[in-house]
Formats: structure tokens, sequence, C-alpha cells
């Protein structure tokens, strides 16, 4: 097996996200030493934490850094908005704005959230036995750098009246770029694929569906699908079986990425990759970066769990940090084409989970769940990894 150099920058960010980046930190770190690798980690600083050093959320020197890495690993971002004095800041110096910087400059346009459920987590998800039945394991694909978040907005006083506008805009080549990533994923699983918008009523739905019609065209073997928001919003509720490959744009894709979250028994478990394209080379300095060189299969991308930064239970050692170590499982399966490392840290991940160790919010007493700190089940998660037989 050989041996690889792997340089991760690594962004603890605020509330929970240097503990759970810590627990991260440690299973990549065992993974390396079982499988004979070498890993750097190097920090940089967003969100709440830049502010309170640099005054703003994301400086250049941060980008550089990150730019310059295989991968970047995050934790979360943010505080109370009602209490915390960032959100006194104009927006585009609160810690959201440094994330969404990030996205832009990183050119990770593709966000993967997978949704399944482990077996020994089924009682704690909320939907009925029957829903449930076989389980489901489905991906969800969100355009990431267009659209409402990236649009112009303002408030305005007319005729006495205060008035906001936000702006929703995508170019084909925005969908174009992302619908390509989805088909080559569905390529790759059940060859389902189903494309949601609200063609109904907006014309940057109805160029959406365009641009994945057309897209359609080069991947006749999968089946494409097209749903209407709302609809599938409820199908996910009633049958999330149905599901394999879903395609969606920013808002709508936060959304419901964070609506089937809670499917998988906590949004604790959702990791996610943002994804840019092979041939990413931006870079400050004009030297070629780590992934251009090394690597001409890899994937830059920026690796995240889906939860928030849950200020209310920062620093008590009960986050869940499963969905940032297979967040990392991630990164190593497309940033770094390890897929038996990745699906060494997953191995574990289910392991510890089929022995009853959980963390307060997957805790399932009926069945003699074992209530464990987050520092724990990192150590536990790490201590299982192991060479595929």
């Amino acid at each position: 097996m050989k041996s690889e150099k792997l340089q991760i920058a690594y962004i603890d960010g605020d509330g929970i996200g240097p503990e759970i980046i810590t627990e991260a930190r440690k299973v990549l770190t065992r993974m390396a030493d079982i499988f004979g690798h070498q890993i750097t980690f190097v920090p940089v600083l967003m969100g709440g934490a830049s502010i309170d050093i640099h005054g703003e959320p994301l400086t250049e020197e941060a980008i550089r850094i990150a730019r310059s890495a295989d991968a970047v690993l995050l934790g979360a971002i943010g505080g109370d908005a009602m209490t915390s004095p960032w959100y006194q800041l104009p927006p585009q110096l609160r810690p959201e704005a440094g994330l969404l910087r990030l996205r832009k400059e990183l050119g990770v346009f593709a966000n993967l959230r997978p949704v399944f459920l482990y077996n020994e987590l089924r009682k704690a998800c909320p939907l009925k036995e029957e829903i449930i039945g076989d389980g489901f394991d489905m991906i969800i694909v969100r355009e990431l750098t267009g659209g409402l978040y990236f649009g112009e907005r303002q408030t305005i006083i007319e005729n006495g009246v205060r008035k906001a506008v936000d702006t929703l805009v995508y170019d084909e080549n925005e969908i174009r770029r992302v619908a390509q990533r989805s088909f080559l994923i569905a390529m790759d699983r059940k060859k389902e694929l189903v494309s949601v918008d609200k063609a109904n009523v907006l014309d940057s739905s109805r160029l959406w569906r365009t641009v994945v019609n057309e897209v359609a065209v080069d991947y006749p073997e999968v089946k494409l699908t097209h749903m209407l928001v709302d609809n599938c919003a409820m199908q996910l509720v009633m049958n999330p079986g149905q599901f394999d490959v879903i395609l969606t744009e920013n808002m709508f894709g936060d959304i419901l990425s964070d609506e089937a979250s809670v499917l998988s028994g906590s949004i604790g478990m959702l990791p996610s990759a943002s994804l840019g394209s092979p041939a990413f080379a931006k870079t400050v300095s004009g030297e070629k970066s780590l992934h251009e060189t090394s690597r001409s299969n890899a994937v830059f991308g920026l690796y995240e769990p889906c939860h928030g930064s849950a200020p209310d239970i920062a620093g008590l050692d009960i986050a869940n940090p499963l969905a940032a170590i297979l967040s990392a499982a991630m990164m190593l399966r497309y940033s770094f084409a390890m897929e038996a490392e990745a699906t060494a840290i997953e191995t574990a991940v289910g392991s510890v989970l089929r022995d009853g160790y959980r963390t307060k919010d997957i805790i399932d007493t009926d069945s003699g769940g074992k209530v464990t700190a987050t520092g724990e089940m990192g150590s536990l998660v790490a201590a299982r990894i192991a060479l595929p037989q």
C-alpha cells in the first residue's frame, strides 16, 4: 500500500466546532498510522473566531492557506443570533458571510449530503417503522454558489413602507456543471436521479429543468424524474426509500437536506462534501497546489457536518462528532481517492453504534444505549479503525 502525504486545512470555527474537529482529526491521525500515511494539519481561522481576532470572518491569508491545501475540513461557524455581538455587525461582517465567501473562493459548487439510516438508529428515526421499511440511502446534491443566497439584496423604504428585495439568479453554466456532477454520481449508484425545482412558478426553475434535460441526453442509462419542491418535501417523509440521488438548487437543497437529516436519527449524523472541479487550480503564489501535482484524479473539496455550531451545548462534551468524522471519511474518498481508508472509518462508526454507544442526541434508553461524551466517541471510533481483511 502506497504511503501518501496529505495536507489538510482545518477550520475549528465556533461553538461545538473545535470539539468535533478535534475528534475528526483524532480519527484521521489514527487512520494515517494504520495505513502508513502522513498528515499535516494546518489551522485556518473563520467565522466568529476570526472576527474576534481580525475583525472580519475570513481574511485573505485564511483563503490562501485553504487554497494551498489538498482539502479543507470545517467544524461549524456562528453563534446565538439573539445574544452574540457578532450579529450586531453589518451582514457582510457576520460569521456566515465568511462561509459563503470561502465556498466562492474555493470554487466548490456541488454540495453532497448523503442521508442514510444505520440499522442501529432505527428507533431514533422519527418515522413509523412501516415507513422506514428496509431503510434508505440517498444523496442530495445541492448547487452551492448561486441562487438566492448569492443574489443582490437590499432593504429600502418605499412610500413610507419598508421593502426587502432578494434576487434569485442562475445561468445555464452554473446549472449544467452541478447537473453533470449529479449524473456521474447517479451512474455509480442506482442510475436514478430526481431533479427538484419549482418550474410551475419560477423562471429560474424552468431554466433549471431545461438544462437538466439537456445534460440527461449524455447519460441515457440514468432514469431522470422531475419533482416540484413542495412535493419532494412531502415525499421525503412519506417514502424516503424511493430516492437515490436528488439534485436541486441552493435554497431548496438547504431546506430539503435539513429535513432529510432528521430521518437519519439526528442532524449530528449527517456529513457533507462540497466539491469543485477536478481541474480546480486557484493559487495565490502561482505555484501549483498539492492537489494539482500529486493526484490527477482528485477533486478539491470542503468537508463539514451539516449541523450548526450549537452554542448552547458548546464546551459540555456532549456534542455528536460522528457527522464530522463521517465528513472526514468523505474527504478521503473524494479528495484523496482513498476508498479503503474511507470505508475503514465508516465501518468503525458502525461498529461503535452496534455496541450501543450513543451521544445524547441519538440515545435510545429502551435498548440500553450507553451515553457517550464527545471525546469518548471519537476515541472509540479511532480505536476500531483497521486494515481491510
